[in-house]
């Protein structure tokens, strides 16, 4: 009997790239999340057995990957607040909702190089310190996932109307370019 295939948190990092950038190699979707051109094959055939990526095409399936980042993220990796940490901002506090949510604290991926200090929670890419300069979309991306993962119904509200507003233009810029 085959093993049964279970996500892992780095998944979904490498499904919202797809979602941005679809048809993609292996090997470029190690290079743009740091990880190497196996990681991304095993993140690939964990998600297509998911039914979030395309099962010909190294493309998001969007309509079940909002689906699942609306209903099923926040349960299967869930976001627990760690002690105060530098960091860089995330969830609510990352660059989509700063200006629509007001905090107490900001929420943190903790990072020694970090400028800003608040509650962490383990990001869901293990390689974050460069992401913001790096890749700015994906950044924004995946601090609204964090929003999902750890907000209440208000900033998980903002944060998937965001979420399917960035899937819809993207999917109007790959039809156009």
């Amino acid at each position: 009997m085959a093993a049964q295939l279970a996500l892992r948190p780095m998944d979904i990092p490498v499904a919202l790239q797809l979602a941005d950038s679809a048809d993609l190699t292996y090997e470029q979707i190690g290079d743009v999340l740091g990880i190497s051109q196996s990681t991304a094959h095993d993140s690939v055939r964990r998600l297509r057995a998911a039914g979030l990526v395309q099962a010909e095409h190294l493309r998001a399936n969007r309509i079940a990957l909002l689906e699942f980042l609306e209903h099923g993220v926040r349960y299967a990796f869930p976001a627990v607040l760690e002690a105060p940490a530098a960091g860089i901002p995330t969830a609510f506090s990352g660059p989509a909702l700063v200006n629509e949510i007001v905090a107490d604290q900001p929420i943190v991926w903790p990072v020694a190089s970090g400028t800003t200090f608040g509650p962490a929670i383990s990001p869901l890419l293990p390689n974050v310190a460069e992401l913001p300069r790096k890749q700015p979309t994906l950044y924004r991306l995946l601090t609204l996932v964090d929003a999902v993962r750890v907000g209440r119904t208000r900033e998980r509200s903002l944060a998937m109307d965001l979420l399917k507003s960035a899937f819809r233009s993207q999917k109007r810029q790959l039809a156009n370019g």
